[in-house]
């Protein structure tokens, strides 16, 4: 058995020892447990609410798209630039082993 399938077993059985607990609880302590479970998922949703809202407030927004535009056509000339120097030295290479 590798490490995976050992924690999944151990979930397995975690889940269901869990499930007993909670069941056992419920039927011992009903009032106090509902109350209790309520609390914790209302919880739960709130503050999945408020690290979404954390994220939306603290990421910095995105470029304008023109911004990406100008860029992207500053490297295409760049590029194009270095592809037009590697031809002529390699015409300049050509051209010397031909005077030799």
């Amino acid at each position: 058995m590798n490490k995976d399938q050992a924690v999944g077993a151990l979930l397995l059985v975690g889940g269901i020892i869990g499930i007993i607990i909670y069941g056992w609880l419920l039927i011992t302590y009903p009032l106090i447990m509902l109350q209790l479970t309520a609390f914790i998922a209302v919880a739960a949703v709130g503050l999945i609410i408020a690290w979404i809202g954390y994220t939306l407030a603290t990421t910095p927004p995105p470029k304008p798209m023109e911004e990406i535009e100008k860029e992207l056509e500053e490297e295409l000339k760049t590029l194009e630039e270095e592809e037009k120097e590697e031809k002529e030295s390699e015409t300049e290479k050509k051209e010397e082993k031909g005077e030799k």
